[in-house]
């Protein structure tokens, strides 16, 4: 589900049993070299927030950032809050199953609250 977008940018969940967000450049770039410096601008920018957020709100053992598209060929990233007593950490979300889930999350819609006003207010990255 689309939860931001702008001109250069959506962001979307992705349905887990942690909290897990992906970031898409709006026009289709198969590779982050390919994309404009305002795109790069705006996914470091979310990247940033978005990272920042999880930490203060969730407190997770780990913030896992990956960008991979072999499936799908269009730039994207995800960005997941990783907890000790998830169900695959310290696995990859992608690998072997290592336990039943047993993470207790604060609110997932708080959070969200937290991403959007992030984004439409603090759009600024320092590099």
């Amino acid at each position: 589900m689309k939860i931001y977008s702008n001109s250069l940018i959506f962001i979307e969940i992705h349905e887990s049993e942690i909290p897990w967000l992906k970031i898409f450049t709006t026009i289709k770039r198969k590779e982050f070299s390919q994309c404009t410096q305002e795109e790069k601008h705006a996914i470091w920018s979310a990247l940033d927030n978005i990272e920042k957020i999880m930490l203060e709100y969730y407190k997770p053992e780990k913030i896992n950032i990956a960008s991979f598209g072999n499936i799908l060929p269009h730039a994207h990233w995800h960005i997941m809050a990783r907890f000790k007593n998830d169900s695959y950490f310290p696995e990859p979300m992608w690998g072997e199953k290592q336990r039943e889930n047993t993470v207790e999350l604060a609110s997932f819609e708080i959070f969200i609250e937290k991403v959007l006003e992030a984004m439409t207010t603090k759009t600024k990255f320092i590099v």
